[in-house]
């Protein structure tokens, strides 16, 4: 089911190329959240960053345009065998597609308490009642994840306040 795994230090080398990546999701207006897929040997096939609103499309998460992009490169569906890397714990949607295509490894930064399916509200990846499991690394650069998820939203209307 997984392949073997990267480093802790690996994947905090590769957290902050995405916290990076995560800021041109901000310039667009975007939650600042930025995913990757990498193969098992290490390649990148696949990246993301959240684009909700710059194409106005609610399933236009960061896990899910990366996991399209890794999909095509590799002309299959089944990413069997790959990690996905993102700064923001999945939500149902993206854990279903995760499960979906397969996915080995789950690395994430920050946990989401108000919409994550990883640990937080839901565990998802890892329901015994499924066909598959995923191996999840969670919290890695979890602080400098949250920070930038807090500073872009600080001054912004919530939800409520917008009703």
């Amino acid at each position: 089911m997984s392949s073997s795994p990267g480093s802790l230090s690996s994947y905090g080398d590769r957290m902050r190329e995405l916290l990076a990546d995560a800021r041109l999701a901000e310039a667009s207006g975007d939650v600042p959240v930025s995913a990757l897929v990498l193969d098992a040997s290490g390649r990148v096939l696949g990246r993301g960053r959240n684009e909700r609103e710059l194409r106005h499309d609610p399933t236009a998460h960061a896990e899910v345009l990366a996991l399209r992009e890794a999909a095509a490169a590799t002309g299959d569906w089944r990413l069997e065998g790959c990690t996905l890397i993102v700064t923001l714990e999945p939500c149902i949607m993206c854990a279903g597609a995760i499960l979906g295509a397969r996915v080995a490894r789950v690395v994430f930064g920050a946990w989401d308490d108000k919409a994550g399916a990883v640990g937080s509200l839901y565990d998802v990846l890892r329901d015994r009642r499924l066909n598959h499991r995923v191996e999840v690394w969670a919290g890695v650069e979890a602080e400098a994840c949250s920070e930038a998820l807090t500073t872009f939203f600080r001054g912004r209307p919530s939800a409520t306040e917008k009703v």
